[in-house]
């Protein structure tokens, strides 16, 4: 059982900033979704790049594991998902309505009321590196770019959230502290 799983193909330095949180973590493939080979955690990480073929092949489990993934956040897990690097994605995979535009970015994120999900960028330094933006979406924005554009967005769904996010920076340890706390793990 971990604290957190990357879904990801290869090693990753992300996977040392969990060791320093304190948190077990374990990295899995996106095609062991839904399978008894994946083991329950509180909050599943899709890295910034998933979906360009270039980092990783991850991006191709997604949509047979769409279901798993909402199953996952019900039962109380949170999916927090970074940008797809390649120059527009629609995320037909999740459970709602988004839309991305991949366009480099350096700002000081405007938070749009409070939200848990804004610890993410809890004491980081702006301006912070942002990848693109979000040009559709019906999840609550809570953070946006200089131009007013969403760049964290929020889904509650059942007992769990999405959060899903284009800034390019390493999340605060805020973020984990509370959603590890406050979540049990779930199979997902």
């Amino acid at each position: 059982m971990s604290d957190v799983i990357l879904l990801w193909d290869c090693p990753l330095l992300f996977e040392k900033l969990f060791v320093e949180y304190g948190l077990e973590c374990s990295r899995a493939l996106s095609i062991s979704l839904g399978t008894p080979y994946l083991p329950a955690c509180k909050i599943l990480i899709l890295p910034t790049g998933f979906a360009n073929k270039q980092y990783t092949k991850t991006g191709a489990g997604l949509e047979r594991g769409k279901h798993f993934l909402e199953k996952f956040v019900t039962k109380g897990g949170t999916l927090l998902v970074f940008s797809p690097l390649v120059p527009e994605y629609e995320y037909e995979w999740l459970p709602f309505s988004l839309k991305y535009v991949m366009e480099e970015n350096s700002c000081a994120p405007q938070p749009v009321g409070k939200h848990d999900a804004q610890k993410l960028v809890e004491n980081i330094i702006s301006p912070v590196g942002c990848d693109g933006y979000f040009s559709e979406t019906d999840a609550d924005v809570v953070l946006k770019d200089d131009r007013g554009r969403p760049i964290m967005v929020v889904k509650e769904i059942g007992e769990g959230m999405i959060v899903a996010t284009t800034i390019h920076e390493l999340p605060g340890a805020g973020f984990f502290e509370c959603r590890t706390a406050c979540t049990r793990k779930v199979k997902i």
